[in-house]
């Protein structure tokens, strides 16, 4: 979808949020919003690195060994392997948002492609990232490593389908925020500082994995965190993964599922194949990848960060046919 369509769904779904409703897409009356979104930004938790290292130490993570854990690679984005895990009735979702450090939401409002923007445009994460200033704050001035930060967004509403489409009425999923490394970013800026970027991520990963279990994460939607505009190693990111989750891990057990939806549209599908030979799944490869697809929703591609832009590669389409006009009613029955 062009930027400007996505632009387009922004501005449209931020006056959802704001009336508190959306048009339900079969019989045209309003779907509530506002006590979702109410509910969802007044459960909003930031974890300064104090915080998160506690739930870390605290959380029960060893071994399980009698509650195997499903590992699974798809091809499909986070946003849409979350809309069928809920459709097939998967118990408490969360999903991880691979962010920008510096911005709400990386490029969302600007109409970027990435995937922290894709799942900000079918539900109302961006609104419940806007409750933790601190965040985004004690990264204006870090290097590409960040910090192990984190935020919780619970009971979130999601409310279009993954391909964009109004949702008759919404449902809700967990996201923890957590950016990764920027190898890219160091790489170019402070060289000496690559040989870290290992250690931060396994670090990092396992402060994700402990802040799902600290609040009851059963199903966990993964993904290639930090392997697009970052430039970081997706065979080293799946290790990170499988090393944490894996017979003997520290979370080995510890989760009913865990989903690595890789959406990869590159023509080598390098990332793909990393996550399928690391887990010795063997998760489809596309023979022949669509140009208008080539892009990877993988980190936050936003503006002018110092995390640098990636390019948004997708082919422009009619978005604005789903963008409808209704602004100026009022607002229709409840149904």
């Amino acid at each position: 979808m062009s930027r400007t369509a996505n632009r387009a769904f922004s501005s449209q779904n931020e006056a959802f949020i704001k009336q508190g409703w959306y048009p339900s897409p079969t019989t045209g009356n309003a779907v509530d919003l506002s006590s979702l979104v109410s509910n969802a930004k007044r459960l909003v938790a930031s974890y300064d690195l104090a915080a998160i290292d506690n739930v870390l130490s605290t959380t029960v993570s060893s071994s399980n060994p009698n509650k195997p854990t499903s590992v699974t690679v798809t091809d499909e984005a986070s946003s849409a392997a979350a809309e069928r895990l809920h459709a097939e009735g998967a118990p408490r979702i969360v999903v991880l948002n691979f962010a920008s450090a510096r911005n709400p939401g990386g490029g969302y409002l600007g109409g970027a492609q990435a995937q922290e923007e894709d799942i900000c445009r079918s539900s109302a994460l961006y609104t419940t990232l806007l409750q933790a200033p601190d965040h985004y704050a004690a990264h204006q001035r870090a290097d590409g490593r960040y910090s192990h930060r984190m935020i919780y967004s619970p009971s979130v509403p999601v409310y279009r389908t993954s391909g964009g489409d109004l949702l008759p009425q919404p449902y809700t999923v967990d996201f923890v925020t957590s950016p990764a490394p920027n190898y890219g970013a160091l790489a170019k800026n402070n060289p000496g500082l690559v040989g870290q970027v290992f250690q931060i991520m396994r670090e990092r990963a396992a402060r994700v994995l402990a802040l799902c279990a600290f609040h009851g994460a059963q199903t966990l939607v993964l993904g290639a965190w930090g392997c697009g505009v970052f430039r970081n190693s997706p065979t080293d990111v799946a290790k990170v993964f499988h090393d944490l989750l894996k017979p003997g891990g520290r979370f080995h057990g510890r989760f009913d599922s865990v989903v690595f939806a890789i959406y990869d549209r590159s023509p080598k599908q390098e990332v793909m194949r990393a996550f399928n030979a690391e887990f010795k799944t063997t998760a489809p490869l596309r023979d022949s990848p669509k140009k208008d697809h080539g892009r990877s929703l993988s980190d936050s591609n936003s503006g002018s960060r110092a995390d640098g832009p990636e390019h948004d590669k997708t082919a422009p389409v009619d978005g604005q046919a789903k963008i409808t006009s209704f602004f100026q009613r009022a607002p229709p029955a409840e149904s």
